[in-house]
């Protein structure tokens, strides 16, 4: 039962869960070796394979341009951007008879005529191409055009991977005094390649380069810190989360949610420490260092009331009281968890918790109970999610969910009023909201499309363009589909693992009845004065004893605790 700590166990990949989108209370679990379809969250935007190095291949050389070629530069430098735009595609297509080298320039003019028409997803595709091909004349440029359109284009887009391309070298030269605040963007964005290729000392070297004075230096922390954590370094990985709350006591400016960061810094420190401080002995019994779960405890306590993490805070916390024995903390918060005041949380661990602690203070008859009430509870719910799933099985189904999904977040799904805000949380993380974000993102670059003269939209250049956007339209559908799936389908399995904990719990105690434990605790019996009490707090000034009459209050969240008699005797 104790090996129970599946919401704190996978520490780093909770972390990154999070920075991503993902729900803080959720376990990531890591793709198996031989899972090779499963190592791609996103599908690529060509079919190249992830992390693949540019294509050598002989550098052209630029000779004189054609009279067309050289007009096509003459309406690009004068910023008539459609009229560019068409007549550099001639020169890319071979019309006019320029060269190789001329016609790589041309490509990369178009893509900035596309750009500056704010047709983004269009231009990043040819930015893509130029950035497969390290002896592209434009290949160092181009970077920087990534850099830009990583301002444009949410995450899904996956602008990352193109940046990827390029090594540190490429970005020296941009660590000027006019170019340090892309110098500072293109580390961070190289550093998330390297920390999602695993190359966890490379990402660390380069999310250092990130300075305070950078808007990416807050996030570039944070992964600083994850990057530790997957290193198994927890002290450079605290460090790197305290100097977020530093800088954001500093004043860093260009923090997006600098509440919502602190919170994060906090919380990643506390998940940090409970794991450094949770050891297994050669027989795999659980070691405490107290110095470093009480630490753990300081920072999820510095999780603002008002935070959307403040009830992972709270429900995690549990688990180190727990681990800690101080178990009417531990049921306090759980009690907190069960209030009126958050309908929509979804805790079903909190009753292996609940029943974990009866079993170990010999409460055989409360933690049956607290089993048959959970399985009573959460059997029907589990059926009824499922049933839902195979409602979107088979060809297309990642499109269908995704519909499914828009559906849940506008309120608009057929959903029961028990499992809605079940559903609602699962579908709900940053991540598939970037995801969601992406497509409008396209939908909106098709409306700017449309609004174009029709000599553009009837053009050979405007039939790749509406071909980009539908080829990555339907991508971001259905990668966002797969996504939601798979978070749907991660909140089914981790309620089938609770269950099947709450099974265990019942052998657990069958068999601890039938050792006739029970009889142990008969012939040791001790009087009601003998029974041992854990935590009680002794009334004084700033303690008052209440019984709980089925009342919450707000002010009391979290600071409830639950008296604690044990019958395991002495």
């Amino acid at each position: 039962m104790r090996k129970s700590l599946q919401r704190l166990g996978l520490v780093a990949s909770l972390l990154t869960a999070v920075a991503l989108g993902g729900p803080p209370g959720e376990a990531f679990a890591q793709p198996k070796k031989d899972d090779k379809a499963a190592k791609k969250e996103v599908i690529d935007l060509d079919d190249e394979e992830e992390g693949a190095p540019a294509v050598a291949e002989a550098p052209a050389t630029a000779g004189q341009m054609t009279e067309e070629a050289a007009q096509a530069k003459r309406l690009f430098d004068s910023g008539k951007w459609v009229e560019a735009a068409l007549a550099l595609k001639r020169v890319t297509a071979g019309e006019t008879g320029d060269d190789e080298g001329n016609k790589q320039i041309a490509q990369y003019h178009l893509a900035i005529a596309l750009y500056n028409l704010k047709l983004y997803q269009a231009s990043y595709g040819i930015f893509s191409e130029i950035a497969e091909k390290a002896n592209h004349l434009k290949f160092r440029e181009t970077l920087l055009w990534l850099a830009r359109l990583a301002t444009q284009l949410p995450e899904p887009a996956d602008i990352v991977e193109r940046v990827g391309k390029y090594d540190q070298a490429a970005l020296e030269g941009f660590n000027n005094d006019h170019q340090r605040n892309l110098y500072w963007q293109l580390s961070y964005l190289l550093g998330r390649y390297k920390y999602r290729s695993r190359g966890y000392d490379e990402a660390i070297e380069l999310f250092d380069k990130v300075d305070k004075k950078s808007p990416y230096y807050v996030k570039a922390k944070f992964f600083a810190g994850i990057s530790h954590v997957q290193r198994r370094q927890s002290v450079p990985a605290v460090k790197s989360f305290q100097q977020i709350v530093t800088a954001l006591d500093e004043g860093v400016e260009g923090v997006e949610d600098e509440g919502r960061m602190r919170d994060l810094a906090h919380l990643s420190m506390a998940r940090t420490y409970y794991s450094a401080s949770v050891r297994l002995d050669d027989a795999n019994v659980p070691k405490i260092d107290p110095t470093k779960l009480s630490a753990a405890v300081k920072y999820w306590n510095r999780v603002d009331v008002g935070s959307e993490y403040w009830l992972d805070a709270l429900f995690e916390q549990s688990w180190a009281y727990f681990m800690a024995g101080d178990y009417p903390h531990a049921l306090g918060n759980i009690h907190t968890l069960e209030s009126p005041y958050f309908p929509n949380a979804f805790y079903p661990e909190a009753d292996i918790l609940k029943a974990v602690i009866a079993f170990t203070i010999c409460q055989y008859d409360d933690a049956t109970t607290i089993v048959a009430r959970m399985k009573r509870r959460y059997e029907p719910i589990k059926k009824e999610l499922e049933g839902i799933m195979k409602k979107y099985e088979g060809e297309n189904s990642e499109a269908q969910f995704f519909e499914f999904m828009k559906q849940v977040r506008d309120g608009k799904a057929t959903l029961s009023p028990t499992i809605k805000p079940i559903v609602e949380n699962a579908l709900s993380d940053r991540q598939l909201l970037r995801n969601i974000e992406y497509v409008a993102v396209l939908d909106k670059e098709a409306a700017t499309f449309k609004a174009l003269p029709a000599s553009f939209r009837d053009s050979e250049l405007g039939g790749d363009v509406t071909d980009a956007l539908d080829l990555a339209r339907d991508i971001a559908v259905r990668n966002a589909g797969t996504l939601a799936k798979e978070r749907y389908q991660r909140y089914l399995d981790e309620l089938n693992e609770h269950l099947r904990d709450a099974q265990k719990i019942l052998i657990d105690i069958t068999n601890a009845q039938r050792n006739k434990l029970d009889e142990e605790v008969v012939k040791g019996q001790f009087s009601k004065e003998d029974a041992q009490v854990y935590g009680v707090v002794t009334p004084d000034e700033e303690h008052v004893l209440w019984p709980f009459d089925g009342e919450y209050w707000r002010d009391e969240l979290g600071f409830y605790r639950q008296v604690v008699v044990s019958k395991c005797g002495k």
